[in-house]
């Protein structure tokens, strides 16, 4: 009982970094274009993520049952998986790099998992489907979005003067913000309410694998409040340092990227929304000119991406055998 006590508060622990890392992919062209101030874009992405977390179980189910062998998972996996995620999550923010805590939790569960019952452990087909197909498409899907938004929207003002158009869509931007904040709660907070309940069934304590109610609220409020705190360091790196955005992109750049996580939610797949806003933000600067975005920076950025399976998953290997070991 106690081991799942702990495994359950540190769940809750990665629902809030995943909260405060992820706190620019809503809010951080919008800080940056000055459409919202930093307070209040963080208050109201705190309160539509929670709102978010709450629509749907979808992804939940696919974490909890589509990636491992739950006839196989211990709380010990569990909790070696949780320690992996968080190490992760705290070492990409404090360097700034925007990585995807999703994938840091898929990464800590396959890497426990096959520690604990060997490669046979892995469902490999609901890692490619679930995992490794979205993580490749969402960005590509993103990027093209976006791009093809962009465009649109390009061409829609192009009689017009800057300032008048700066002004409108510095006016909507709080609209496409808000969208993008529904979104990664829809699909973020889920990724912790199905290890949560992995935990629980892995415990005894469910018979059937069916998302509680009071995991379901506990997770909204941790990403919220997570949310609240500001990942401020990432801010800055999303929000400036991949291009430089007008209202325009900002505007372009959120609704694409929050369009396909409602997509993506619908049909269960839980991807990266990190990898998803980062790419439409590229694909709004390269409409300009593909010199616009800071490729130097995309590269580091995409380097995480890649590094963070394998990373979190080591991570998590060695805290189980080392606790397998020492107890």
């Amino acid at each position: 009982m106690v081991l799942l006590i702990a495994i359950i508060a540190l769940a809750l622990v990665f629902d809030y970094t995943n909260g405060f890392h992820d706190t620019a992919n809503a809010i951080a062209t919008s800080v940056s274009t000055r459409a919202l101030s930093p307070r209040t874009a963080v208050l109201m992405a705190a309160i539509l993520n929670m709102v978010g977390a709450l629509v749907s179980t979808s992804v939940a189910k696919t974490v909890g049952e589509g990636l491992v062998d739950t006839d196989l998972v211990s709380l010990e996996v569990v909790l070696a998986a949780l320690v992996g995620a968080v190490f992760w999550n705290f070492a990409t923010w404090y360097f700034g790099i925007p990585s995807s805590s999703s994938q840091a939790l898929f990464g800590g569960l396959i890497g426990a998992m096959i520690a604990s019952a060997g490669v046979e452990g892995v469902i490999w087909s609901g890692v490619f489907e679930k995992i490794i197909l979205p993580m490749i498409g969402s960005p590509v899907i993103g990027f093209l979005t976006a791009w093809l938004l962009m465009t649109g929207l390009i061409w829609l003002v192009r009689k017009r003067q800057q300032a008048p158009v700066n002004l409108w869509f510095r006016r909507l931007q709080p609209i496409s913000a808000g969208f993008m904040a529904f979104s990664h709660g829809a699909n973020d907070a889920q990724k912790t309410m199905g290890i949560i309940t992995l935990a629980l069934f892995a415990s005894g304590k469910l018979e059937t694998f069916e998302i509680p109610l009071w995991v379901t609220i506990v997770c909204a409020l941790a990403m919220a409040l997570g949310t609240y705190s500001g990942g401020w360091r990432i801010i800055h790196t999303l929000g400036s340092k991949v291009i430089k955005l007008d209202p325009i992109h900002g505007f372009a750049a959120e609704t694409a990227a929050a369009s396909v996580i409602q997509v993506a939610t619908h049909f269960g797949f839980p991807v990266s929304t990190t990898h998803t806003i980062t790419a439409a933000i590229m694909g709004v600067g390269s409409t300009q000119r593909l010199s616009a975005v800071r490729w130097g920076v995309a590269g580091n950025i995409i380097t995480a991406w890649i590094l963070t399976l394998p990373a979190a998953g080591l991570v998590a290997a060695g805290v189980y055998l080392a606790g397998h070991t020492l107890f």
